[in-house]
């Protein structure tokens, strides 16, 4: 008797994937991919997502990894469909986001034969994933349904690995793709409804050894600071817990979720520029917990300090080649158990003299950018922040929004802000966005130039019939924005077409023709209402802002002539 193998084998992994906790599947729509989209389709326990735009499917399925901490499954047929997600798992790669990428392949029989849409998928995102499987055909087989259910709980397991990441399987499927109505073979799973493997999460304990001599480098070092990146590892209590048994300023990026409360520093950024305090406060040691912070100024005026590295993740982020010591491990029982060993310190004034600066340069700050109601995009940034409700997701795109986001966005708490910071790219910035709103209960909004909007535009085909909610803040400087701030702008005769880039493109009216709504905001007073009226009427909708990329910087530069003029 003739068994389905094909039909078999999707079902038991998507059973399998589902006792293991995946609870998403985004499906980029084809023909070789069938048995897998069929066997998502049909079970009710996953939420699907289908996306026709391979490369916004890739990073819908992103954004929901990074909102929910958990492996989105991610599908598609075979060729240069899934050449498309390899931009998304880069991002998963260095973003240490949980990915399960599957693509279609046809069977070994018909490749490197001139088979139409073959290409070789082997290790097609070479380093990447954590882990790589090219699977076989489906066949009928004795004990063929335990290497399944194996199949499938590894690609899972390896994904929430540490550090987290992407998994590829690449599956080849022979004809028929879809059921003929032939007796499925037999592959049960565990009683209860249990996965075939339970893997427990990493945990790396730190040694007493390491702990001894950190604890003896902040000893003999009073003066140090805490930076805390994107991918810290800690919670906010955690880390003012251990902050305040040192009396350590806490130079929190934007992006790292623990830029609020007591001890935290924003205007870090203008400290860097601020001759006089750069010297006051220049530490003798920095305790870097994740990513280094985004901003140059910042990063180059601690670059030469010592620096302790603590990370969850046996990852290597030390471009200014200053550590001292690395140390891998969970973080906030490292901190706790640090601070055990290093008591109370003496109040030095170090930790007042930071809080009074902290003081001085905000309220310079917010007297500028409050000076005129003219549309700048650093206020644009602080007060998209600021404007936000409690339990909100912010996300915001590489280039000039995160580092405005960084110089000059107040401490506040109850927003959690997302980016991708991996690769530092604006690709998949749209999907993102709405791959994170759909990962989460909280509203959503997603603070952009108009060249990361325009280059993921593909992602809001269809958003309103996905019932989505997100409000995009576009701020609209016709070009690439960055660049004005950088050498390139000194080169005038190929600056605009190498570097600004105008695309010339109305991004109000391309909104309006994928079916979003979009409302111009011409000061920044109105930025704010505006803001929370478009989260109040739901849905997805774009806030438009117009500004001037060579005004920009002309305004950039005021802000820190000001913060510099400030005396010790």
């Amino acid at each position: 008797m003739i068994r389905d193998a094909t039909t078999a084998f999707a079902r038991t992994l998507v059973d399998e994937w589902v006792r293991a906790g995946v609870r998403d599947a985004v499906v980029a729509p084809g023909s070789r991919s069938a048995p897998l989209a069929l066997a998502i389709a049909d079970d009710a326990r996953l939420h699907l997502h289908v996306i026709v735009d391979e490369r916004s499917a890739s990073f819908f399925a992103l954004g929901l990894g990074r909102a929910t901490g958990n492996p989105t499954l991610l599908l598609c047929t075979s060729g240069t469909a899934a050449a498309n997600f390899h931009p998304a798992v880069l991002e998963a790669d260095h973003g240490e986001v949980p990915l399960l990428v599957c693509t279609a392949d046809r069977p070994p029989e018909l490749r490197d034969v001139g088979e139409a849409q073959t290409v070789d998928q082997a290790h097609l995102y070479g380093r990447s994933p954590r882990w790589f499987c090219d699977v076989e055909p489906p066949t009928d087989v004795p004990g063929v349904g335990a290497r399944w259910r194996t199949l499938a709980a590894r690609a899972v397991a390896e994904t929430r690995g540490s550090p987290p990441g992407p998994v590829h399987l690449n599956l080849a499927f022979r004809e028929p793709l879809v059921p003929a109505g032939a007796p499925l073979v037999d592959a049960p799973g565990r009683a209860d409804g249990a996965p075939w493997t339970t893997v427990a999460r990493p945990r790396r304990a730190i040694d007493a050894a390491d702990l001894d001599r950190v604890a003896a480098w902040i000893l003999a070092t009073p003066k140090g600071i805490i930076t805390a990146g994107w991918g810290a590892g800690v919670s906010f209590d955690a880390l003012t817990r251990f902050a305040s048994t040192r009396g350590w300023p806490i130079l929190a990026d934007s992006v790292s979720g623990l830029r609020a409360g007591p001890g935290v520093v924003s205007t870090y950024d203008a400290i860097a520029r601020n001759t006089v305090r750069a010297e006051q406060l220049r530490p003798d040691l920095v305790l870097q917990l994740g990513a280094p912070l985004t901003g140059k100024p910042a990063a180059q005026w601690v670059g030469p300090v010592p620096t302790i590295l603590v990370h969850p993740n046996q990852r290597w982020r030390d471009p200014n080649r200053a550590a001292i010591e690395m140390v891998t491990g969970d973080v906030e029982p490292f901190l706790d158990a640090l601070a055990g060993r290093l008591g109370h310190q003496t109040d030095n004034g170090w930790l007042a003299a930071w809080a009074e600066t902290e003081a001085a340069l905000r309220c310079r700050i917010d007297a500028v950018l409050d000076a005129s109601d003219e549309l700048f995009e650093g206020r644009i940034a602080r007060d998209v922040m600021a404007g936000l409700p409690e339990r909100a997701n912010l996300v915001v795109a590489s280039s000039m929004p995160v580092r405005d986001l960084e110089s000059f966005a107040a401490p506040r708490a109850g927003v959690a802000v997302y980016a991708n910071r991996g690769v530092n790219g604006i690709d998949g910035f749209v999907s993102t966005a709405l791959g994170v709103a759909a990962g989460s209960d909280r509203p959503t909004v997603a603070l952009c130039g108009d060249l990361s909007f325009l280059h993921d535009s593909n992602g809001l085909l269809g958003v309103n019939e996905r019932g989505l909610a997100t409000v995009f803040v576009v701020v609209d400087n016709d070009g690439g924005g960055i660049f004005s701030f950088l050498p390139q702008a000194a080169l005038p005769e190929h600056f605009e077409p190498l570097f600004g880039t105008p695309p010339g493109i109305d991004v109000g009216g391309l909104a309006r023709a994928y079916g979003v709504s979009v409302a111009e905001v011409c000061a920044a007073d109105e930025l704010i209402p505006a803001l929370r009226a478009a989260i109040a009427a739901g849905g997805v909708r774009v806030l438009h802002l117009r500004t001037n990329r060579t005004h920009n910087v002309v305004q950039h530069e005021a802000v820190w002539a000001a913060v510099a003029a400030i005396a010790g």
